[in-house]
């Protein structure tokens, strides 16, 4: 008798478990292939931070940068003495990190807490594009720095750039007033419109956006970084 209620009391057990597990669920939202925001913040910190196996912002950096410097020994080995040749580099995630900014700010941006990281002109460089500009100094090829920065940020990026190794560039090139609705695409093209119209041969362009690299004039070769942290059109 026992043995009977015992497998009675087994056999319920075992049917509710079953019906636990076969219980139904609705089908997903759509915007279940979004992925967690919170997710999305943990694996940038990861790139950043070279955590996770096979993929390292600082690598990648490397690589790219590398690329660019192979390509301006091919360009300038035969140089012409009529041609004036120019790397044109763009500045924020490109020859200096705003990283720490981003990251303190959970990666949201606010205008003036932005404003004031580049005011304290403490950005680190990048390693890869500082290696990169010495060598374009060394071969005598001019650099241009084009940055979104604007005009009344002039002094503070010139700080910046100086004191982490950055000096004797051809020009720095900021938004004017008048520039500063346009987007950064259009701004971009115009301005190395305006460099190729002085006399320059734009051989190299880098930059972390698609808008730092599109648009006419090219540059012969381009190398864009990587930037997973924002977008500009």
């Amino acid at each position: 008798m026992r043995y009977r209620r015992d497998s009675v009391f087994l056999a319920l057990i075992l049917s509710c478990c079953m019906g636990a597990a076969a219980q139904a669920v609705a089908p997903l939202a759509p915007s279940e292939s979004i992925q967690n925001l919170n997710n999305v913040k943990a694996q940038l910190r990861a790139y950043h931070d070279c955590t996770r196996p096979t993929v390292c912002y600082q690598h990648d950096l490397d690589v790219q940068a590398d690329r660019a410097i192979a390509f301006l020994h091919r360009r300038v080995l035969h140089p012409s003495t009529e041609e004036k040749l120019a790397l044109i580099l763009d500045i924020d995630e490109t020859t200096l990190s705003n990283y720490d900014e981003m990251a303190g700010a959970d990666f949201a941006y606010d205008s003036a807490r932005f404003n004031a990281w580049v005011d304290s002109a403490q950005a680190p460089a990048i390693a890869g594009t500082l290696r990169l500009y010495k060598e374009a100094q060394r071969l005598g090829v001019a650099v241009f720095f084009l940055t979104g920065r604007t005009e009344s940020q002039r002094a503070v990026t010139e700080q910046n750039l100086r004191n982490v190794g950055f000096d004797n560039w051809q020009q720095l090139i900021l938004r004017q007033t008048d520039e500063e609705s346009t987007s950064a695409l259009d701004y971009k093209s115009a301005a190395r419109g305006r460099i190729a119209a002085s006399g320059y041969k734009i051989i190299l362009n880098v930059g972390d956006q698609w808008s730092d690299l599109r648009g006419k004039p090219l540059a012969e070769y381009s190398v864009k970084y990587p930037d997973p942290f924002y977008f500009l059109k």
